[in-house]
């Protein structure tokens, strides 16, 4: 009895499928790649900022000593539609999120953007014919005892296109 009612299934099947229409079509792809421009940031030179050897250790308060960093930042003109971002990279402090980690415990130097914190390994958008002003400070971790000493800290300042 089971197979009176397998064969006429089988066929059922079979017919409604012939009635689907398939057709293939073969698609291609293309485009060009294309390199950002060169930007350079301070002609491929170090950046120095000195805040000197009579930075009082009572006087690290994130306002005193404060100063700008002067890079220069040079892109090929014409760099649309590419976007310019701006990071900051390198070892934070664990008390603040936009300060780099001295060589001296609980010091660390703060960078601004635009007097705006420019957190470490973030990145901002920028003008590249307008490029922001960068400013640097110590701070300390709240409640800190500094001791004297030379003191210094080091980061990368990125610029890429995207």
């Amino acid at each position: 009895m089971k197979s009176c009612f397998v064969f006429p299934m089988v066929c059922l099947v079979l017919w409604s499928q012939g009635g689907l229409a398939a057709e293939e079509i073969a698609m291609h792809f293309r485009g060009g790649l294309i390199a950002p421009p060169p930007c350079v940031i301070n002609a491929g030179a170090k950046i120095d900022v000195d805040f000197g050897s009579r930075v009082g250790i009572k006087k690290v308060d994130g306002v005193n000593y404060r100063q700008v960093i002067d890079y220069q930042l040079d892109c090929e003109p014409g760099a649309r539609p590419w976007e310019l971002r701006l990071t900051l990279k390198g070892n934070g402090t664990a008390f603040d999120g936009a300060a780099l980690q001295s060589n001296k415990a609980d010091l660390g130097i703060r960078v601004y953007q635009n007097d705006e914190p420019f957190m470490i390994y973030s990145s901002i958008s920028i003008d590249p014919s307008s490029p922001p002003q960068l400013e640097a400070v110590p701070v300390s971790r709240p409640g800190a005892t500094l001791t004297e000493g030379a003191f210094f800290a080091t980061a990368t300042l990125l610029a890429e296109f995207f």
